[in-house]
């Protein structure tokens, strides 16, 4: 399963400091039993969120672990976080996450049903916390091709931040 937590602040003064604070929180992430990868990505996409946070799940089950109800959220963060970008999202289609090197791109689109238009596409369906998308589509791309992707409407371009795997 993947869990992806999308984020923005509203102060981006603090984004540096912010930055810092995600790092470890995505290293304390990966110490809950049942959390595989952790990487985070950052987009100035329209009408995606600024922060993506794209984990490997066992299963549902993690949520309701000490541990990780210990580390989840976003801590003494929460005043600071623009709601129009907070979504998170357990997805259903890949048993483990996509990880994406330091010169490729993670492409997001989220749809109401999978867009056969959009090649290459794993296409994840949301099955539990917020639902914000029926699906969404995710692919790894090299930077170097991301032009071939410039027409479509409604695409995320996320760039990776973190390397945690």
């Amino acid at each position: 399963m993947i869990f992806m937590s999308q984020s923005g602040l509203t102060d981006p003064s603090r984004e540096l400091q912010w930055d810092i604070w995600y790092d470890e929180h995505l290293r304390l992430m990966r110490t809950v039993p049942g959390f595989g990868s952790a990487q985070r990505f950052k987009t100035k996409s329209a009408g995606y969120s600024p922060s993506l946070a794209m984990y490997t799940l066992a299963s549902e089950d993690v949520f309701k672990d000490p541990n990780y109800l210990s580390v989840r959220g976003m801590g003494n963060w929460a005043p600071l976080i623009d709601r129009r970008y907070y979504l998170r999202n357990l997805f259903d289609g890949l048993d483990t996450a996509p990880f994406v090197p330091a010169d490729g791109i993670l492409l997001v689109a989220d749809r109401s049903e999978p867009d056969v238009t959009l090649d290459g596409m794993m296409w994840l369906r949301a099955v539990a916390i917020d639902r914000s998308t029926p699906y969404r589509g995710i692919q790894v791309v090299r930077r170097s091709d991301v032009t071939r992707w410039s027409n479509h409407e409604r695409l995320g371009l996320y760039q990776p931040f973190s390397l945690h795997s």
